[in-house]
Formats: C-alpha cells, sequence, structure tokens
C-alpha cells in the first residue's frame, strides 16, 4: 500500500515501539521484584479489567466468545501468554537491548511459520531479506565477536526471545484468519478482549507451575504498582489501540518499519534508566535487521 504518511499518522505508528521499549525497560527494572510468569499473569489482569467496559460488546451472545474458543484460545497462547512470558522470563539474564534486537528477527519466523504451517509461499527477495535478519541476529547473539560463532554460547535469555518471537510468529498468521464476527473484528477492544480472556487463563496456569516450583515471592511496593500499571495499560492496550489506527491509515507494509524502531527506543532509554549503554555491535544488528525487512517488503 502506498499511502500518503501524514504527521499524525507517523505519531500513530510511533507510540507502540516507545511503549514496547519501556515494557522491556520496566520487565528488566522489576525482574528481582516479581516473577516472570506471575509479572505477565498481573500485567494481563489488569488489562483485562480496563477492557471489560470498553469491549463489553465481546461478552454478548452471538460475539464468538464461546463459539471460536477454539481460535481464541491459540490467539490467547501465543500472544499472550507465550509471547510475554518467554518475554520477561528472557529480561531475567538478557538486556532489554538484545532482546528487541533478537525480536526484530521476526520476519525470518514468519517466512519460515508460514511456509511451513500455512503452505504460504516465500519469495526469493524474501529469502534475502531473511539472510540479513538473521545475519542482525547472529551478530547480537555473539555479542559482535564473529569469531565466537564456531563456539556460539547462547545467553538463556536470548533462547527464551527466539522461542517468543516463534510463538508470535504463530500468533501473526492466525490473526490473518478472518474467523471472526465481523462485528467483533471492527471493534478494536472486543476483539483484544476476546484474547485477552484466554491470555489470562493460559497466563494463569504457567503462573501455577511457577509458584509451584519456587513459591509466591513478589516484593510489593508502590514502584513495583506502577510498573504493572504502566505494562497493563500502555504497551497492552493503548499501543495496541495506536497500531490498529496507524495501519489503517498507512497500511502494513508502511506500518512494519515502525516496529523496527524498537530496538533504538529500547537503547535510547537503557541508557537513560539502566546505565546499559548500547555497543557498536547494536547498531550493526538493527541495520542489518532493518535492511533484511527493507529487501523482503520490496515488490518483484
Amino acid at each position: 500500500m502506498n499511502r500518503k504518511l501524514t504527521v499524525s499518522t507517523a505519531l500513530l505508528l510511533t507510540v507502540p515501539p516507545v511503549l514496547w521499549a519501556g515494557n522491556a525497560i520496566v520487565g528488566r527494572l522489576v525482574r528481582d521484584a516479581v516473577p516472570p510468569m506471575t509479572l505477565n499473569l498481573l500485567r494481563w489482569s489488569i488489562a483485562l479489567l480496563v477492557l471489560l467496559p470498553l469491549g463489553r460488546a465481546a461478552l454478548k451472545n452471538g460475539s464468538g466468545l464461546l463459539a471460536n474458543w477454539r481460535r481464541y484460545a491459540l490467539l490467547g497462547l501465543f500472544g499472550i501468554g507465550l509471547y510475554n512470558s518467554l518475554q520477561y522470563l528472557a529480561l531475567q539474564s538478557s538486556t532489554p537491548i538484545n532482546v528487541t534486537l533478537v525480536a526484530s528477527g521476526l520476519p525470518v519466523w514468519m517466512l519460515l511459520v508460514g511456509r511451513l504451517f500455512f503452505k504460504v509461499p516465500v519469495k526469493p527477495r524474501q529469502v534475502g531479506g531473511a539472510v540479513l535478519s538473521i545475519a542482525g541476529v547472529l551478530v547480537v547473539l555473539c555479542r559482535g565477536d564473529l569469531g565466537q560463532l564456531a563456539a556460539l554460547r547462547l545467553v538463556s535469555g536470548d533462547l527464551y526471545m527466539i522461542l517468543a518471537t516463534i510463538a508470535w510468529s504463530f500468533y501473526s498468521w492466525l490473526l490473518m484468519q478472518q474467523r471472526d464476527v465481523p462485528g467483533i473484528r471492527a471493534d478494536w477492544a472486543a476483539f483484544l478482549l476476546t484474547q485477552v480472556v484466554y491470555g489470562v487463563l493460559w497466563s494463569g496456569a504457567f503462573s501455577g507451575v511457577e509458584w509451584a516450583l519456587k513459591g509466591v515471592d513478589v516484593a510489593w511496593s508502590w514502584p513495583v504498582a506502577a510498573a504493572l500499571l504502566y505494562v497493563a495499560i500502555g504497551p497492552a492496550i493503548i499501543a495496541m489501540r495506536c497500531w490498529g489506527a496507524g495501519v489503517q491509515r498507512a497500511g502494513p507494509a508502511l506500518g512494519a518499519f515502525f516496529i523496527n524502531l524498537t530496538p533504538l527506543f529500547t537503547a535510547l532509554l537503557s541508557s537513560a534508566f539502566l546505565g546499559e549503554a548500547p555497543h557498536l555491535y547494536h547498531a550493526l544488528a538493527f541495520l542489518l535487521i532493518v535492511g533484511g525487512i527493507a529487501v523482503s517488503a520490496r515488490q518483484g
């Protein structure tokens, strides 16, 4: 789609990467105060309470919430239960910059998942873009020392984030399937609520396993409460709303570029709040990943 990018549309598409970058920073800041699975459960439970009055159409008869329970259960599993839990788990051992850069390799997994599980053909240009994206991810994983590729030592957080991006790939392909009641799909709050209802159930199950293994140990404080409100309202609700409105105006092809601003904002926020200055290899990885997406998006 070649639509004119207005200032207001650019602002709509810039808000989500800023909020998603903040989500990675907050997840890192509270890693010692709230266990990762519990953090995800609390985040989406708050989001559920906020969405209930906004998306109440999802609770009415004929909404598909129960009739299409398999679809929404899968969307809730991959997009809310697995992706976010694995991201917070990744932040236990990896930095926000690395996590968001590894997540920027998403186009590679999108191609693989689409081809293997949804029978979507892969174009040569997409393969070229995937190669560049893989190179960017490898630069992050080897910490800029290409000599370590022969004996690559992965931080567990990097592996968790790779699994998270694979889960998000399944979520994204499932989203593209038009199997929803038209009125629900057109209502962003109701459509998100149908996923969050099941996502909270999955998050609760994962938290139950975490509690059984480690017990419930949340260091409650006002900063932790503020962090929970931020991740529940900002990255979960406001970002999704702005993203949906921005993509409707500009189209998904142009919108995809803005997703890759997340590592840049994460690097800036990490430097400001965590004292984790970005390295040269972060810039190289970012350029490779964005270059790969640009090549993949070209027509022909």
